[in-house]
């Protein structure tokens, strides 16, 4: 049983708010139904993150510590990094995929 019905408290950064704003921002010049998507896809993977975060995949990247960020992929091309710390859930980032995210050293 364990860690199905377990919950988890998500815990998001101002940075990756700003992070969301910003990338939703760019996106509403070219359409802003896909902004609106945007940030519809990151509220509902966000919450889902409440149970069972181990179930996404580890982001693998040479210049990030392995092991470090889980990654959630939102509308195609951009990732939610999170963390998981005992019982909560800390998301860091929205980064798009297109772009370098080896500053999150």
């Amino acid at each position: 049983m364990g860690s199905e019905n377990k919950r988890h408290t998500v815990v998001i950064s101002d940075e990756a708010t700003q992070m969301l704003v910003s990338h939703a921002r760019f996106l509403a010049q070219v359409s802003e139904p896909a902004a609106m998507r945007l940030i519809g896809a990151f509220q509902e993977k966000a919450k889902s993150l409440e149970q069972f975060p181990e179930r996404n995949p580890w982001l693998t990247d040479p210049l990030i510590s392995t092991g470090k960020y889980r990654k959630l992929l939102l509308e195609k091309r951009y990732l939610l990094l999170y963390q998981i710390k005992e019982s909560t859930v800390y998301v860091d980032a929205v980064v798009d995929t297109r772009q370098d995210y080896g500053w999150l050293l």
